[in-house]
């Protein structure tokens, strides 16, 4: 569905509302009252057979009568005539309807999406209030009091979040640029809203309320892309089971795990807030659109129990006390009384008065000591909270140092500092009502950073990373072949081994005779395993035996096994048992690895402490797939800060590189075999750099067709992998691009000269580390990057292709080292590109480039695009229809 019709929905020339009405109770007459007092400038054209007219505007007997197709359409009618109606809309030619009637079912859903998408038009809703553009003055909901123009766009699928949010901003003086209720989504979603709020220049921050995603793959692409933009802020209901069930009822979506809704939000480059309080708080923050200068924060206070609780909320959520200087201590020490703090936080003593205040801010301002400074103030009998405000809003105003310093500030209460918050806000320094919602403001700003710079790192290359595909593709039908379909560690070894992950020996015993006699032949001490499909935690029944030291033991802890499962699971399949030589534990630690399939975002990676009773939803931290060694790194250390793991537990401290290098591991197993289901490594012994897998099992199921779709991350496409051969004989790879590329880029991109890096980027371009990063940690899903591969592995030429958010268009682009011209890389890498656009589904490919390179316009002419030299711009522009490319390409 073209993102065209959002601008019918957002910018209308003109308006039908049908169902508009007189009834005091019907959301007809609220539509038709915001709308007029909105002042929209354009055609209003009410539809109902009862009024000749509705709130004083000529109304229309039905959609055949109005006199205009409108670009817009607000249905206000009950959910059984919407399908019918949303049908003579389409066929009238209206580009965009808002349906506001809940109770809608299935059947008429999916009516109303086939009429839309069968005449190219965009529906917001059902169950929607509607949307408003302050700046534009055009309110088309049923809210009962309009949004102020601002810089936050909003977008709720509660209507009943969007009316508590739109009271709280009016009180606070909070505007919008856009406010949209979303309702239940049947086309328009999260996903193609971010796209257009993405690219709108009224919009500096978005936040969104969410109960669910319903495709993840677009919601993470038009994620990714918005946040690399602008802050996007994310409130997500359902953190429980039962909230998550109650949910899906409410917004018709799939019941995700909220560890994996949390692993989406940070890998998109978002920020989750916890709840309503702290959204309330984020709303503010982003008010001010401010940018984080450092995580370092100081607090001047007159009160040390405030700033205690400010400090308490700070460190549990991660942050950062600044430490104070001996300059500045002493410079603090020369204006303040002696019971002063001489510590972060400033406490100048509760009776201090407005030059206090303003004498110790100065200091303030003249350290680097720290990056954010958060002054707090409790009411005071001997001095005006408002006057205090007044004046430090004047300092902070005529130093020119505080524009270096993120100012934040809290005044504790309500009607005595009412006024002093109120002048904070007109001067646009943020301003929060409790310690601990300023605290968390500067969160915020803190977490926000932390995740744009996971989408910036350079993630460590590893060339050694073993991925015998082939072996494990043989073992998984061989498997199907014998109708098994869970594998533990005995049956896993082989595979788990062709991708570099070791697994403790295991040998298969049917009785406990047989298990006897391999302890006696494998060494003592050893451990025997329970093997049965249908028990599957193992301790339910003491199913597991360790350090077992004679052929007595083994039998007897064997048969004692064989009793107590015959005791709880009469009926139970027992396949014998696994025995296992014991693993050194000395200074060793446990972790858990485990692999499941989330109902929204596919595959997800688990990483917790090893254990007998272990509920990943609860003891795990989570990561979607794919993985590489940055993104293992942040899952180690997500799972540290989260307590999910915890350090330093034995005589030897946790080898990040090692773990990171596992977690790897199992995502490529996992990327390369969409048969598996279920993985678990329990436990993954670690003992420095040495890391076993004790027990290792795996849930098989039949797959057919396309295997990264059920990703909702597009992995690495190793199917565009080719050989290629160059005009002087010498053989390239060509290859899309990896974030692992950064730095053999970055020698590249010094490789082109001055003038051909003018001709690509029209302009003299200083490309650094976070340019390198856009070039080379692409989203696969809507943008691909060609590269050259030279056999010593440097870059010889590069060509990209951006996709629209309809996948339609892309425009191209191409580069290739300045002293390697003439030897082909340009028609091979474009002809890449072009199959490449057309696989995709693609319309056109199109570019730009200077006059002046007449190497590439002639490549261009011979490949069938057409050429258009505008000497006026300076620009040629290239088009190629790829349809008729691939009718000529299959001739």
């Amino acid at each position: 569905m073209p993102q065209q019709g959002l601008d019918a929905l957002f910018r209308p020339a003109s308006i039908a509302v049908i169902g508009a009405s007189h009834r005091d109770d019907g959301a007809g007459k609220l539509v038709m009252k915001n709308l007029l007092a909105g002042n929209f400038s354009g055609p209003i054209m009410p539809v109902n057979p009862k009024y000749e007219a509705v709130a004083g505007v000529m109304a229309y007997p039905d959609i055949s009568s109005l006199p205009r197709t409108p670009d817009l359409a607000i249905i206000c009618t009950p959910a059984e005539k919407n399908p019918e109606i949303v049908e003579q809309l389409g066929s009238k030619g209206c580009k965009a309807a808002i349906i506001l009637a809940a109770g809608t079912t299935p059947e008429q859903l999916t009516q109303m999406k086939d009429s839309a998408r069968a005449h190219k038009m965009r529906l917001l809703g059902p169950n929607s209030m509607g949307v408003m553009m302050p700046h534009l003055g055009l309110n088309v909901s049923f809210a009962p009091f309009p949004a102020k123009p601002g810089r936050i766009a909003f977008v709720s699928q509660s209507a009943a979040v969007c009316s508590t949010i739109l009271d709280w901003a009016r009180h606070n003086d909070i505007g919008f640029s856009h406010f949209v209720s979303l309702g239940d989504a049947c086309d328009i979603d999260f996903a193609q809203l971010l796209d257009y709020l993405a690219r709108d220049r009224h919009t500096s921050a978005i936040l969104l309320y969410m109960d669910a995603v319903q495709d993840a793959r677009t919601f993470m692409s038009a994620a990714r892309t918005a946040s690399r933009n602008k802050a996007v802020l994310v409130i997500k209901s359902g953190k429980t089971r039962i909230g998550a069930q109650l949910g899906h009822l409410h917004s018709g979506g799939n019941v995700g795990m909220d560890a994996a809704y949390d692993a989406a939000i940070r890998r998109a480059g978002m920020l989750r807030v916890r709840d309503t309080h702290d959204m309330f708080a984020a709303v503010g923050t982003l008010n001010h659109a401010q940018r984080l200068r450092g995580e370092r924060l100081v607090i001047l206070t007159n009160g040390g129990g405030p700033a205690i609780m400010a400090i308490d909320s700070l460190l549990a959520r991660g942050g950062k006390l600044a430490s104070l200087g001996e300059q500045t201590l002493a410079a603090l020490d020369k204006v303040l009384p002696k019971a002063w703090s001489h510590t972060n936080p400033i406490d100048i003593v509760g009776d201090a008065p407005i030059k206090r205040y303003i004498d110790s801010l100065k200091v303030l301002l003249d350290s680097d000591d720290f990056d954010a400074i958060l002054i707090m103030h409790a009411p005071s009998a001997s001095v005006s909270s408002t006057l205090v405000a007044k004046e430090i809003i004047q300092l902070l105003k005529d130093n020119p140092r505080a524009q270096r310093f993120n100012i934040l500030t809290n005044w504790s209460g309500e009607t005595s500092v009412f006024e002093a918050r109120r002048c904070f806000t007109e001067a646009g320094i943020p301003t929060y009502r409790t310690p601990e919602s300023a605290a968390g403001a500067f969160m915020h700003l803190v977490e926000y950073r932390r995740n744009q710079k996971l989408l910036m790192e350079t993630p460590e290359s590893i060339s050694d990373m073993p991925s015998d595909k082939e072996t494990v593709t043989n073992l998984i039908q061989e498997a199907f072949s014998q109708n098994i379909y869970q594998l533990d560690t005995h049956e896993v070894s082989r595979l788990t081994a062709a991708y570099g992950i070791h697994t403790l020996p295991t040998w298969i015993a049917s009785d406990s005779t047989e298990a006897a006699h391999i302890a006696e032949q494998i060494g003592y001490p050893v451990a025997i395993k329970l093997r049965s499909p249908d028990i599957v935690h193992k301790s339910e029944v003491s199913g597991v035996v360790l350090n077992l030291r004679s052929a007595a033991e083994v039998a007897q802890s064997a048969d004692a096994i064989f009793d107590r499962v015959s005791q709880s699971y009469p009926g139970a399949r027992i396949t014998g048992l696994m025995v296992q030589r014991m693993a050194s534990r000395a200074g060793s630690q446990e972790l858990h690895i485990a692999v499941r399939s989330d109902p929204v975002f596919g595959p997800i990676i688990l990483l917790g402490d090893g254990g007998i009773d272990w509920d990943g939803e609860e003891q795990a931290a989570v990561s979607l797939l794919p993985l590489n060694m940055t993104l293992a790194r942040y899952l180690v250390i997500h799972a540290l800060k989260s307590g999910k793991l915890r350090a330093n537990r034995s005589q030897q401290s946790l080898d990040m590189e090692a773990v990171c290098r596992v977690l790897t591991k199992v995502s490529h197993l996992i990327i390369n075999h969409p048969e598996i289901t279920h993985l678990d490594i329990h436990p993954l012994l670690a003992t420095g750099k040495e890391l076993i897998a004790l027990d290792v099992s795996i849930k098989l199921q039949p797959f057919t067709g396309d295997g990264q779709a059920r990703l909702a991350i597009r992995p690495y496409p190793t199917e565009w992998e080719e050989q290629a051969q160059l005009k002087d004989g010498s053989t390239i790879l060509l290859r899309a691009v990896l974030p692992e590329d950064e730095p053999a880029h970055k020698v590249f991109v010094a490789n082109v000269s001055d003038e051909d890096r003018y001709k690509r980027f029209f302009a003299d371009v200083v490309i650094g580390h976070e340019e390198l990063a856009h070039m080379t940690q692409i989203d696969y899903d809507r943008e691909m990057a060609f590269v050259a591969i030279a056999a010593d592995g440097k870059i010889l030429a590069v060509v990209r292709a951006i996709s629209d958010s309809d996948n339609e268009d892309a425009e191209f682009a191409i580069l290739v080292r300045s002293d390697l011209k003439g030897l082909g890389l340009g028609r091979l890498l474009m002809e890449k590109i072009i199959r490449y656009a057309a696989i995709k589904g693609l319309n056109t490919l199109s570019g730009v480039t200077m006059p002046t390179n007449r190497g590439m316009i002639n490549l261009a002419r011979k490949l069938g695009f057409k050429v258009k030299i505008n000497l006026e711009d300076g620009e040629a522009e290239l088009k190629l229809q790829l349809e008729k490319t691939v009718v000529a390409h299959n001739e």
